[in-house]
């Protein structure tokens, strides 16, 4: 899974960075490149911000084809563009029943869950990407931003309950300046950065 896309939220990486990798992202996904030009027509519709017509042509397409996973994958990814999560979040874990071979919709969840701030659930997802392609060098990345998070949020705590820890406080300085995130304030809610897997 070479190509993949931050989060928007991400306090790593800008809104722009996210749309052009998503935008440019190779139509080769999976299996082969068998029905192409149905997915560059696709993804050319959202490329031009035609996000409601790129969704529509994805679910014609798969009305017929119900097993492609390719264009259910790019289908996934629409809804997340979209701001659907919900929706998305449904796709991508049916692609993990439906393929359950594939390691991209399990870091495409992740970055859905993390989003969510359910790291928890990211982890394992990431986790079985990795379990599925060891090679998967986009969810070691972002693994890696999950454990982050994960330990902002417990040295957050035991910050709360033994105030006067004084080495949890350097802790909690690296983790906010990885997010940019003022001394004062707590970490944000936002997502890390984790990559989204986008091949279309």
């Amino acid at each position: 899974m070479q190509h993949a896309a931050n989060i928007p939220s991400s306090a790593f990486s800008p809104v722009s960075r996210f749309l052009t990798a998503l935008l440019l992202a190779s139509t080769a996904l999976l299996a082969g490149i068998a029905h192409a030009d149905e997915y560059t027509d696709v993804n050319t519709l959202l490329r031009a911000g035609k996000s409601d017509e790129a969704l529509a042509k994805a679910d014609l397409y798969i009305a017929g084809k119900p097993r492609d996973p390719q264009m259910r994958f790019l289908r996934g990814v629409i809804l997340t563009e979209q701001g659907k999560q919900a929706d998305a979040l449904v796709a991508f874990t049916q692609l993990t029943q439906d393929f359950p071979e594939l390691p991209e919709p399990y870091n495409n969840l992740a970055a859905i869950y993390a989003e969510q701030s359910r790291f928890d659930q990211a982890r394992a997802a990431l986790e079985m990407a990795i379990k599925l392609n060891p090679n998967y060098a986009t969810a070691y990345e972002n693994l890696g931003d999950v454990y982050v998070r994960l330990a902002g949020q417990s040295y957050g705590q035991a910050q709360k309950l033994e105030a006067g820890n004084t080495t949890v406080a350097p802790k909690l300085v690296l983790v906010r300046q990885l997010y940019a995130v003022p001394a004062s304030g707590a970490l944000p809610p936002a997502v890390p950065p984790v990559r989204r897997a986008v091949k279309n």
